[in-house]
């Protein structure tokens, strides 16, 4: 961190994740897509990465996932306005297909070098919890591989701070069954109140 001791704001950090060449995602994605939020947040959530609509508008969990994620969060007793949203990679990675863009996983390299940028984002916004959507996020943010069914929505000592692990809310998207997506929907929401409830308690 002593190569970049400027970038103490939101909008420094912005301006050098856009000139970021850390990995080869840049090449290929529209634009980055930092993440949103007040400044002094209480609950940040950290998603994997950008997807198509995200790299498009440059703005994180504005497409299908994130209609998900803004309901839930309103169905937790949370506004999404006084949250910091972010993803562990800043960069859409995809596969051509016709004139989609198919999601494309980061590989264990790309995270890594993707890492340094959340690490500015949590140092600026110190947020009492940091929740890990999906198991990118939750990776980047406890360092190892974690299976999310053993932690989920458990609140746990990290670094610097405390996390609570879930699913990503593209996992509801893809369920099929009409009874198991309500069910993991309302599984969702339960996370996001003890959340909530962990970041109050620390206030």
């Amino acid at each position: 961190m002593a190569e970049t001791p400027s970038i103490t704001s939101l909008e420094a950090l912005r301006a050098a994740e856009a000139a970021c060449t850390r990995c080869s995602l840049y090449k290929h994605a529209t634009q980055v897509v930092p993440g949103v939020g007040p400044a002094r947040s209480r609950i940040m959530l950290v998603g994997e990465q950008p997807g198509d609509q995200e790299d498009k508008q440059g703005r994180p969990f504005v497409g299908p996932a994130g209609r998900v994620l803004t309901e839930a969060l309103a169905d937790a007793g949370i506004d999404r306005d006084t949250v910091f949203v972010t993803n562990a990679v800043k960069h859409f990675k995809f596969e051509p297909r016709g004139k989609r863009r198919l999601h494309n996983r980061p590989n264990v390299n790309e995270i890594e070098r993707c890492h340094w940028w959340l690490d500015f984002e949590r140092r600026i916004v110190k947020p009492a919890i940091v929740v890990a959507l999906g198991a990118t996020a939750l990776r980047t943010i406890s360092g190892r591989p974690l299976a999310i069914n053993k932690i989920r929505g458990r609140v746990l000592p990290i670094e610097g701070g405390r996390m609570l692990a879930t699913i990503h809310p593209s996992y509801i998207l893809r369920i099929e069954d009409d009874a198991d997506k309500r069910a993991q929907y309302r599984k969702f929401v339960a996370d996001l109140k003890a959340c909530a409830k962990a970041a109050a308690d620390k206030a």
